[in-house]
Parts: structure tokens; sequence; C-alpha cells
């Protein structure tokens, strides 16, 4: 029953296009099928193309991300070179560098220095610390009395120690307490250092200030 109204409702339309020119007829035709391949166009091929475009844009950033990894890769062994060589620096600097437990050692080092160059010690004292990010600065004030040749051994002995230990603030003059000319009073001060751990970088500590009194 369908097929029947079917056709008649069509049938009109192909008596239309039979009485249309020859020219006419092929417009129409040529007019559906550009729709229909539009149509096609936009369902079908458009989103396989933004498909294609997004995925060579996923190429071209795999691809740049692949050739960075190769450039790192290449060079990984220089920079464990260098890390190598860093840490090598690193635990030299450490080594010359005591702990807060060791810092009491290191001072009885430098008394000792003196007193086996032959000086005598009128002043040593510790002054407070000085935070200087990872490491800090001890200053020890210094006056002892003795020959030239022995202040000089003292210095020398000092730079000799295994930990870094700095002369600074040299003053030398005639000891007026002593009849020999050859004594002279010598005043400095010796800085050292001491590695600061995490808990260590806040306040300074005060060092245990052991001074030795000037003679009377």
């Amino acid at each position: 029953m369908e097929k029947p109204e079917l056709s008649k409702s069509i049938a009109p339309i192909f008596e239309k296009l039979e009485k249309l020119s020859k020219i006419k007829r092929i417009l129409i035709f040529c007019g559906i099928l550009i729709v229909i391949v539009g149509v096609f166009v936009y369902t079908m091929l458009l989103p396989k193309f933004d498909k294609i475009s997004k995925l060579e844009s996923e190429y071209k950033t795999l691809t740049n991300k692949l050739n960075t990894a190769k450039r790192t890769a290449s060079s990984l062994p220089e920079f464990k070179e260098k890390m190598n060589n860093a840490d090598m620096q690193l635990k030299i600097v450490m080594q010359a560098l005591p702990e807060t437990k060791e810092i009491p050692t290191l001072l009885e080092s430098i008394s000792l220095c003196g007193q086996d160059a032959g000086l005598e010690f009128i002043l040593f004292q510790p002054g407070n610390e000085i935070n200087k990010n990872f490491y800090a600065e001890i200053p020890v004030s210094i006056i002892v009395t003795g020959k030239y040749h022995n202040v000089a051994t003292f210095f020398d002995k000092v730079a000799r120690l295994p930990r870094i230990v700095n002369i600074n603030d040299i003053s030398m003059k005639p000891d007026d307490k002593n009849k020999n000319e050859e004594q002279l009073l010598t005043s400095c001060t010796a800085i050292t250092y001491k590695f600061l751990d995490a808990k260590d970088s806040a306040p300074a500590e005060k060092v245990n200030k052991k001074g030795i009194k000037a003679r009377k």
C-alpha cells in the first residue's frame, strides 16, 4: 500500500523534470551531486582530516622529545663526569672543614703549634662563630711572645695543618716586658672554619671560650 502512494507523490516531480530542458536537468543533477558530496565530505572526511592533523602534531611533539632525549643521552657521560668531579672537589673541601665536634681538637692543635715553635701564649681566645652559608668562621684572637724565627715557625706549622686555618691581622712589636731585644710581642687572628649541617645552619653557636689569661 505504501509503495503506490510513494510513487504517486514522486510522479509529479518526474513529470516536471521531463518538461525541463536537458541543460536544466543536468544542472539539477549536478547540484544534487554537489550536495551529496558536500555532506559526505563534512560528515566523513573532515573529521578524519582533523584526526590526521592531530596525529601529525603529536608525531612532531614526540619526535622533538625523542631528539631531545637522544641529545641528553649522548651528553650523559660528560654530565656524569662533571658530577663526579664536583663530588670529588666537595669531598676535598669537606675534609678541610671540620665538624663541630672536631673544633676543640683543632684549637688545641693550633695552640700546640705555638708551643712547639717555642712561643709563650699571652692570649688564646676563640670568638663567636660567623655563619657563612654551609660553613662557619671561628676567629681566634692570639697574642704570643717570642723571637721572629719562632713566630715564623708557628705560622708555618699552622699552615701545614690538615684543616684550613688563615692567619690575619698580624702585628709585631718589641716586647717591653722582656729585656731580650729579640723578643717580639705578636698579635694576630687565626680564622678557622667548620662545616655546618642543616641543623647547625640556624643561629651561630658560641665556641667554648678557653682563653689564656694575660701574664701579670
